[in-house]
């Protein structure tokens, strides 16, 4: 292997693609390989083309075209990679906040800076994890996995966690904060495009995986199918009809 990291991420906004994950100092250094797809018809076809193409590298990391990764966030995270590979043989995911287990007995993993409000949960890290969120991760080229395309743009994070255990692998969250400053927002103000998205995903992605559920992500809890959908109904009334940004 040439390298430990290269970047892949798919931008719709070129400004913010420019002024947050373009700015990190480690990918305006040069150091690492970035490739930048444009309006991507979904995550997963962005990604599995570059884990092919990046066989030279040992993990590739999908990141938010609105994610910042402060000074020094590189070496740490390639620390942090060492110590959860040396701790976890299986390791083959590794994100920066996730959650196991599922109801009363769900713990959440990681340290991110969200729109401003530091989430900072109280398990020791690295920890293994049954989901991890979209906003960054990484997975080894050499161990198989990509992502799913038909779920577009939601639910792939938990997809790929999913695979990984079911091939017998082991998914991660390290301690390598990083910033997210989407423009979405936290509870209401969703767009009915974006509702309706997020739905029509979480509808495949129960029927995927309908043997496994109940499963929790970091932003919903799957008791039975039909779930995401509900959820969305939810989000929708309470919703001020804002149009959302993303």
């Amino acid at each position: 292997m040439s390298r430990v990291l290269s970047f892949v991420t798919c931008a719709t906004d070129p400004g913010v693609l420019n002024r947050y994950l373009l700015a990190s100092p480690c990918l305006s250094s040069g150091e690492y390989g970035q490739t930048v797809y444009l309006h991507a018809p979904s995550v997963g076809a962005a990604f599995n083309r570059e884990i092919i193409r990046q066989r030279q590298t040992l993990w590739l990391v999908w990141a938010h075209q609105d994610l910042f990764l402060p000074h020094g966030w590189d070496t740490r995270f390639i620390a942090a990679l060492a110590e959860a590979e040396r701790r976890f043989p299986c390791l083959a995911v590794v994100g920066v906040y996730g959650i196991t287990g599922v109801g009363e007995q769900a713990r959440r993993a990681g340290k991110v800076l969200d729109r401003g409000l530091l989430l900072h949960e109280p398990a020791p890290l690295p920890s293994l994890v049954d989901s991890i969120d979209e906003l960054l991760f990484a997975v080894r080229t050499d161990s198989g996995l990509q992502l799913d395309s038909s779920l577009g743009f939601d639910f792939y994070g938990t997809d790929l966690a999913l695979q990984a255990q079911a091939q017998g692998l082991q998914v991660a969250v390290v301690d390598a904060c990083c910033e997210h400053w989407a423009q979405t927002p936290r509870e209401t103000g969703f767009s009915s495009a974006m509702l309706e998205r997020i739905a029509a995903s979480g509808a495949i992605f129960e029927h995927k995986w309908v043997h496994r559920i109940p499963l929790e992500t970091p932003c919903f809890s799957i008791r039975c199918p039909g779930d995401v959908a509900a959820q969305c109904r939810a989000f929708a009334k309470s919703s001020s009809h804002e149009p959302a940004t993303f």
